[in-house]
């Protein structure tokens, strides 16, 4: 589609990465995917340009308000964000609009782009759950569906927020589900949801993107707090912590 491929050229695209090469094609034949994938893989290009290119073409009503006709869920604000650019920047030459809301800032920015009509919503599931409980959002239309995300969904707690968006989606749909790893409360929502679904997986489940380094160390509960200013002060850039019980995790 010639609006997507002028977009693209402009990002400077050239090859898809494996999951882009695989997962396009499926997703532009309407079918549901059950995509295996880590961040950092292009897995946003590969929902994101379908759907753009599969509303685009079906056109829409321009004599009345637009309805939300895509929805993506996320479990962070960062990753919303994320995803919307992409949204903004891949459809840019399409007559499309899209709304990215999320909790932690006040809504009435987001309820006022939302009541002049959006074709396409990415919401994290709390503030998706808020809004359309006030009214500001129906979700009767959805045509096209992404969970991204989905174990960082569970660990984070949303799963029961997802259980009560998904019975208010119509049961015509397109699902897109997408998961780093499938542990079985994954799976079993995965099943759920997805009709005889295209498996698409480029990595092995649960292993490191390869532009990503990864360290453990074992410390002492009484000694994180030093190790961790020395580690910091002498790597100052590019560094994330995560810490469970006594295990500190560095990530580069």
């Amino acid at each position: 589609m010639e609006p997507l491929l002028k977009a693209l050229h402009q990002k400077g695209y050239q090859n898809p990465t494996p999951i882009q090469q695989q997962a396009i094609p499926v997703a532009l034949e309407g079918r549901d995917i059950l995509g295996l994938a880590r961040t950092g893989t292009g897995k946003t290009a590969a929902f994101a340009l379908p759907i753009l290119q599969l509303l685009a073409t079906a056109g829409n009503n321009t004599n009345s308000k637009r309805k939300i006709r895509a929805l993506i869920l996320t479990p962070t604000r960062e990753l919303a964000i994320q995803i919307a650019d992409c949204f903004r920047e891949y459809g840019r030459h399409t007559h499309l609009k899209h709304c990215v809301i999320f909790g932690g800032v006040k809504q009435k920015a987001q309820t006022d782009i939302l009541t002049k009509g959006v074709d396409i919503l990415i919401a994290t599931p709390g503030r998706l759950l808020d809004l359309m409980n006030q009214g500001f959002v129906d979700i009767s239309g959805i045509q096209h569906f992404v969970l991204d995300e989905a174990d960082r969904m569970l660990d984070m707690g949303f799963i029961h927020d997802i259980k009560r968006i998904l019975p208010r989606l119509p049961q015509q749909k397109q699902t897109l589900f997408f998961s780093a790893t499938m542990p079985p409360a994954i799976n079993t929502l995965s099943r759920s949801i997805l009709n005889r679904p295209a498996r698409v997986e480029v990595t092995p489940v649960s292993s490191t993107v390869d532009t990503i380094d990864q360290y453990l160390y074992l410390v002492d509960k009484q000694e994180k707090r030093t190790y961790w200013c020395s580690c910091s002060e002498s790597r100052k850039n590019n560094l994330y912590w995560f810490f469970q019980k006594q295990n500190m995790v560095r990530i580069k």
